[in-house]
């Protein structure tokens, strides 16, 4: 009764999961119009509410409330840093299932890695809509707390103090590698986060691998405490995929002190901000066994140009342009004439680490369509008690599951296998299991936007997730190699290993 009694205009409250909120003077800035918000005063509007707005919208205007409706008891709506109980919404060992793959130390670290990235989504948030690149004070506490380190690996624990949540480095594993990738997906910022990391992840790997100890203790501290940026610049306008015909030059000078660079690089992630670049090079004939590798510092001769693409601004895709840059020879990554080598020992890493912010990244945006098909009314009834929106459903989460097995069982073979030996033994599942990663994104794509329907086209509100993943999942497809050269790639490898008499 005390409800119905404010419910004109200068007198407006209504009812949201049992909670009351004073909408009086608010209701001229709705965005919806004053109109439509009156028109509900004095009501229980719960349904109304959540089929528009998601649950931040209440934290936003948490000061509008007043009170709780007598008799109601108000349901806690958990938050995002806390592990979800939506089904199928965290992989299954956090769903109450048993698994060989995890124990207490990776449950521990998740939550923890969770609560670490929280602390940064408003920024991440405004970085993807402004396309702000990630702050230094970011990138310094990632650092500072090791999380920059535990994306590449224990080759980079010599020059880090801890790793988060205290975690023991002797426990590490790639179990936990991968949480940390996947954890970055939970943000739902595809372009923030490819300028929070993604280029380091690729470009550290070679220097810690093969560079100089010299060259390691300077660029490895710079970059894993946060304080610098670096990415991996092999890609050229006139081809991706083709390495091996790649046509920036490094000659020596005459004194044989510097190399002089000449060339261009396209597409760079992190290029834009970085201030080192692992850079693939022709220093000797045609073909792969003319390649070398370099690391460029950002100086004379190195200009960096903005690329416009479906990422956010924030991810700093670059055109980078090396002109007659003087790069000294201790900067020399591995032997001269041996860099593809390099490059093929970091790309089985770089496949494997995209198959998992992919495969958590597809996981939330099935995570936000069970969310809005439970919220949403069509026909008089819930998305979710629609039989099309079941099967829509059901096939998403099969295929997603599925995959996520088969990526856990690579994971498992990673962690019993030294590095080197997994380009061999891992090469060809690794190609065929990126391939059914981008292939399940793209088709859960195509379903989850059906279901949100004109929100997945639009760039703020409930769909906005949807909308990103819907823009920037072919990144995936593309980077570390393309699908088609992934297929070919994978029956290529496991042909090498065809028994010879094997017969109809």
């Amino acid at each position: 009764d005390e409800l119905q009694k404010h419910s004109v205009k200068g007198d407006a409250w209504v009812v949201v999961n049992g909670e009351v909120y004073d909408v009086s003077k608010f209701a001229p800035m709705h965005p919806g119009g004053e109109l439509m918000l009156l028109e509900h005063a004095g009501k229980d509007v719960s349904d109304e509410f959540w089929s528009y707005h998601a649950y931040e919208v209440l934290k936003k205007y948490a000061c509008l409330k007043i009170g709780t409706l007598e008799g109601v008891k108000v349901q806690s709506i958990p938050d995002s840093s806390d592990i979800s109980t939506v089904p199928f919404a965290e992989p299954s060992a956090w769903m109450g299932w048993e698994s060989p793959y995890y124990n207490e130390t990776h449950k521990k670290f998740r939550l923890d890695v969770r609560h670490l990235l929280e602390e940064f989504r408003e920024e991440a948030e405004n970085g993807e809509t402004t396309g702000k690149a990630p702050s230094q004070q970011l990138m310094e506490r990632l650092g500072s707390e090791g999380f920059l380190a535990c994306r590449i690996g224990k080759t980079a624990f010599p020059y880090i103090d801890k790793l988060p949540g205290g975690l023991d480095m002797k426990a590490f594993d790639y179990f936990h590698e991968a949480i940390a990738h996947e954890e970055i997906a939970h943000l739902a910022t595809p372009g923030f986060l490819a300028g929070m990391g993604e280029g380091m992840v690729i470009g550290l790997p070679p220097v810690l691998q093969f560079g100089s100890d010299a060259l390691k203790q300077k660029v490895g501290a710079d970059v894993l405490r946060g304080q610098k940026r670096i990415c991996l610049a092999i890609t050229e306008p006139n081809g991706g995929s083709d390495v091996a015909n790649l046509l920036t030059r490094a000659e020596k000078t005459p004194d044989g002190k510097f190399y002089k660079v000449t060339g261009t690089k396209k597409w760079i992630t992190g290029g834009l901000e970085s201030e080192y670049f692992t850079t693939a090079v022709r220093t000797g004939g045609p073909g792969q066994n003319g390649v070398s590798m370099l690391l460029i510092e950002r100086g004379p001769g190195v200009e960096t140009q903005y690329i416009p693409t479906s990422y956010s601004k924030a991810a700093g895709t670059a055109y980078v342009t090396f002109e007659n840059a003087l790069v000294p020879v201790e900067n020399l990554i591995g032997m001269e004439n041996m860099g593809f080598l390099c490059i093929m020992y970091n790309f089985n890493h770089e496949r494997w680490f995209i198959i998992a912010y992919m495969l958590a990244a597809t996981r939330g945006v099935i995570e936000q369509t069970l969310k809005w098909a439970h919220q949403r009314k069509a026909f008089g009834k819930r998305l979710i008690d629609q039989p099309v929106v079941r099967s829509k459903l059901a096939h998403s989460i099969a295929e997603l599951e599925s995959v996520y097995n088969w990526y856990e069982n690579v994971t498992f073979q990673m962690s019993k296998l030294p590095y080197e030996q997994q380009s061999m033994k891992l090469g060809g599942a690794v190609s065929l299991l990126k391939l059914q990663a981008t292939r399940v994104a793209h088709r859960v794509s195509d379903e989850v936007v059906q279901i949100f329907g004109g929100r997945s086209l639009t760039r703020t509100g409930m769909g906005r997730m949807v909308e990103r993943f819907k823009n920037t999942y072919k990144f995936a497809a593309i980077l570390g190699g393309s699908e088609e050269i992934m297929a070919d790639l994978g029956i290529k490898l496991a042909m090498k290993g065809f028994p010879k008499h094997a017969k109809l």
